[in-house]
């Protein structure tokens, strides 16, 4: 039976990250944790408010990871832990979370759209050309809409 404490502390928490106030959702986000030890979500905006608030960003990242563990099929998890390390300003890393939960949350639109923020960009389609070359520019945008078409832009 869920908490229903558990759930009336995220709520407001999440009102509050959702207005620019980590500070004022991080004690709200870890009472809801208190309360029920075992939400992933709980547990990963917990992380995210913890990083963003006192700079634990290694609390934060493993706190982040364990509830990826937990709910791996969930987008907003993924998205979570990867705005901890684009906050730590590990790129490689937020791509990488981001790519794994596409994989795995069988396409989600959110993780696409935050990919496509980092600008990622796939190589020149004839390589010995420059990226520039009008050859590749045009075969660029043919590929790009036949995969369009496919469902598979990302």
């Amino acid at each position: 039976m869920p908490n229903i404490d558990a759930i009336n502390a995220f709520k407001e928490a999440l009102k509050y990250m959702g207005n620019g106030y980590p500070d004022k959702a991080l004690p709200l986000f870890t009472r809801a944790c208190e309360l029920d030890k075992a939400n992933p979500f709980y547990m990963s905006y917990l992380g995210l408010a913890l990083g963003m608030v006192e700079g634990k960003w290694d609390q934060a990242e493993e706190i982040c990871m364990q509830a990826v563990k937990l709910k791996r099929t969930q987008a907003e998890l993924y998205l979570n832990l990867a705005e901890v390390y684009r906050l730590q300003h590990k790129k490689e890393d937020a791509i990488d979370t981001l790519k794994t939960g596409v994989t795995l949350t069988r396409r989600d639109a959110r993780l696409k759209k935050a990919l496509s923020k980092y600008g990622l960009r796939r190589g020149p389609v004839l390589s010995f050309l420059d990226r520039k070359h009008f050859l590749n520019v045009q075969l660029g945008r043919m590929r790009y809409k036949v995969l369009k078409t496919l469902g598979k832009e990302v």
